[in-house]
């Protein structure tokens, strides 16, 4: 049985796939640091008052100062239409998740979800819609 020679502990068809390959790990692991960077909403709660709702929405998002932090979020209907905006007005660097809420939202007579994204300052909105089912 013949065994493979190795000379100084490599294997030269191996280390050419790593050189092939080693790009493409750097480009995934910087594409999913830059996607982690956005904001999150990480909770929504509603509560009715009268004919109006109030939301209460936590995000979290890697604030770094005024030049890249959350600076808003919206509630929009399945069309995209917006019901409400929250800005806000300044960093969060110290309140990570943190909580804002939104009174007086008028919704469409029978919605039933509603759904609430968030934007930074530096990459706008996020794509990433979260459904609030709203309570009878």
């Amino acid at each position: 049985m013949t065994r493979p020679v190795v000379t100084g502990g490599r294997n030269p068809g191996m280390l050419g796939g790593m050189r092939r390959i080693a790009p493409c790990m750097i480009a995934m692991i910087w594409a999913s640091a830059a996607l982690a960077e956005g904001p999150v909403v990480e909770a929504v709660e509603t509560e009715r008052l009268g004919m109006t709702w109030r939301f209460h929405v936590t995000l979290s998002h890697p604030d770094s100062g005024w030049d890249h932090y959350a600076d808003g979020w919206e509630i929009v209907d399945a069309e995209g239409n917006r019901l409400g905006h929250r800005e806000l007005l300044h960093p969060h660097e110290q309140e990570q998740p943190f909580t804002r809420s939104l009174s007086n939202v008028m919704l469409p007579d029978g919605a039933r979800v509603v759904f609430v994204r968030a934007r930074c300052s530096r990459d706008g909105w996020s794509d990433r819609l979260v459904p609030a089912e709203m309570p009878l």
